[in-house]
């Protein structure tokens, strides 16, 4: 679904539906997840991320699901985070794209401001489809791509956490566009504050770290940030350093 609206200030964050505590029993099939509620009985919620999360998917760690009573839904429950020492987890992919567009309609991140409107979903010429799309009373064009990033290890961000053609096509469809003369980011979201640092998982998926490199020598920008992140609501962080 596309949506174009005004940048104007907003509530800051995003607030999460009513949270069910839970204890996670297993993460199966990429979006399913059997939790175990406090009266002892089980339920399989929606597990909304396509990604491997297998540092965040430890069987017996706290989590927290949302209920929908929404009848087209086969699932009711919807897996949001996880307790990972030392934070809070975001598992949900849906929040970062929501985050960051609500971010740049506050004029939270600075690079992003001075656009006139904003575009979810905005499709190019490839026949690809970008996250986000920036127009401003000159019709300069600013492309943003959005990564959730989970994975982390002794302070350091990483992503991807699984080998991802997709994400490589993006960075390929980004640098084609730069090429062209627009302006395009490459923006990482990590779902957690323990972050200290981010870097391209050349451990996981080489190809996308050479991709990255190769996309940033090209033209195309990047950022990173955190999130502040509690029981409450989710709000944009600070600026993470990266490596590449």
């Amino acid at each position: 679904m596309v949506k174009r609206e005004r940048i104007h200030t907003n509530t800051e964050g995003i607030a999460w539906p009513t949270l069910i505590e839970g204890i996670l029993v297993r993460r199966y099939k990429r979006f399913l997840a059997d939790i175990q509620l406090a009266d002892g009985s089980v339920v399989t919620a929606h597990c909304p991320n396509s990604g491997s999360i297998k540092e965040c998917a430890e069987p017996g760690r706290k989590v927290y699901i949302s209920y929908h009573d929404n009848p087209k839904r086969k699932l009711k429950y919807t897996w949001e985070m996880i307790d990972m020492p030392p934070s809070l987890t975001g598992v949900n992919t849906s929040i970062p794209n929501r985050l960051v567009f609500q971010s740049i309609k506050e004029e939270r991140i600075d690079g992003l401001n001075g656009y006139d409107t904003i575009k979810s979903e905005a499709s190019v010429e490839s026949g690809s489809r970008l996250d986000l799309l920036l127009t401003n009373s000159k019709d300069e064009q600013c492309f943003i791509e959005v990564k959730n990033c989970a994975l982390v290890t002794d302070g350091e961000a990483y992503f991807p956490d699984a080998v991802t053609a997709r994400g490589l096509k993006h960075l390929e469809v980004l640098e084609k566009l730069v090429s062209n003369g627009a302006r395009c980011v490459m923006f990482y979201l990590i779902q957690r504050m323990d972050a200290n640092v981010f870097k391209p998982a050349d451990h996981i998926d080489p190809a996308y770290g050479q991709a990255l490199r190769k996309a940033i020598k090209k033209g195309v920008e990047m950022m990173v940030y955190d999130v502040c992140i509690d029981l409450e609501k989710i709000k944009l962080g600070k600026p993470i350093p990266y490596i590449l």
